[in-house]
């Protein structure tokens, strides 16, 4: 059974720090093709659209579209601290391989 990605209570304390609510904006996950590995990530602020599934917590979103949804059943959207940065990153099941720079991947 397909479920809808999860966000962690991280990621929702990140986006409250960063005010995206008080701004209106969204975290938006989206799988667009490209990227070295076939698909691609992108995560970005924005507005919610009409056919967006909503993932609320802590006061704040994150939106996903009707298309990119079946790429990110059962994904666990993250925010890491590491060395080389803080970063939103997703881990997903349905990624068969990825590449080094975590945005890319196969299915």
């Amino acid at each position: 059974m397909q479920l809808p990605p999860k966000v962690t209570e991280r990621a929702f304390e990140r986006l409250s720090e960063i005010g995206a609510s008080a701004d209106g904006k969204a975290l938006r996950v989206a799988v667009e093709g490209g990227g070295c590995s076939g698909f691609q990530y992108e995560i970005k602020l924005d507005e919610p659209l009409a056919d967006d599934l909503v993932l609320e917590g802590q006061g704040e979103r994150v939106v996903v579209d009707s298309v990119s949804l079946p790429f990110l059943a059962n994904a666990v959207i993250d925010f890491s601290e590491e060395l080389i940065g803080a970063r939103f990153v997703i881990e997903n099941p349905n990624a068969t391989s990825s590449c080094g720079c975590g945005t890319s991947f196969s299915m």
